[in-house]
């Protein structure tokens, strides 16, 4: 059912970093902070993170296995997440944008569980673990964000295996385009207009689809009038519909 995505070989990024932090001036900020943090907290949590590091595309931010250290606020670009079974076959289980963290699946084995991809030339804040929990024990507010944090990823996570289990082809797509373009209008971008960064075959892989079936499922949006496409970037067309079909009310597309 999964499509199978051979790894390729990277070597780690050594391009040159910037080691100056400002969470205060930072966009993204208030996805990686609550909205109610002190300045001197703000100024507290500079402190601590190492460095701002780039991540060129295909180019792993960590491997499944690897032992933690510390998690990752990405500042700009897009990651993709995965897992390889015993087969050496790759499942994709999460696409991640600007504001979001990465490595927080590793906090209980204290290995990571699943590898980090860049999509594109991307950076990162380094936040070392450790350092991180003596903030969260002197910062309350911190510490509430921190929990919702880790909630909104295990909800994540059964919403994809509901997805995956239970849930039209169709339905997949649709929910997929939906969910990307509401996380993108929340960072202050088109909500119904936009590129993708990964290609069809990882969608696919993600969604339990093969790249044939996510081809015919775009052409067929496209031939009712649902999407407009060029490239890899696509256009909603129709969000009322899209919506109706991604909550499996409508079953025609």
């Amino acid at each position: 059912m999964h499509t199978t995505i051979a790894i390729q070989p990277v070597t780690e990024n050594t391009a040159p970093v910037s080691t100056a932090v400002n969470c205060a001036r930072c966009g993204m900020q208030k996805f990686c902070l609550p909205t109610n943090l002190k300045p001197e907290d703000v100024q507290r949590l500079d402190r601590i993170i190492m460095r701002r590091r780039r991540i060129e595309r295909g180019t792993n931010l960590y491997r499944m296995n690897d032992a933690f250290s510390r998690i990752y606020a990405i500042r700009f670009g897009h990651f993709k997440t995965y897992q390889v079974n015993p087969r050496g076959e790759q499942q994709i289980n999460g696409f991640q944008m600007p504001g979001e963290l990465l490595g927080l699946d590793a906090i209980g084995a204290e290995r990571h569980q699943c590898g980090a991809v860049a999509l594109e030339d991307s950076e990162v804040c380094e936040i070392p673990f450790d350092k991180l929990e003596g903030l969260l024990g002197d910062i309350p507010e911190l510490l509430r964000h921190f929990h919702r944090l880790i909630g909104q990823e295990i909800t994540r996570e059964q919403n994809a295996m509901l997805l995956l289990a239970t849930m039209r082809a169709e339905q997949r797509v649709a929910i997929f385009l939906t969910n990307l373009g509401a996380r993108l209008a929340a960072r202050g971008y088109a909500e119904h207009r936009f590129q993708l960064r990964m290609m069809r075959e990882e969608v696919g892989n993600y969604l339990g689809l093969t790249v044939e079936s996510v081809s015919r499922l775009i052409s067929r949006f496209r031939h009712s009038g649902l999407l407009r496409v060029a490239n890899r970037e696509v256009e909603i067309l129709d969000p009322v519909r899209m919506r109706e079909i991604a909550a499996g009310v409508r079953l025609d597309a």
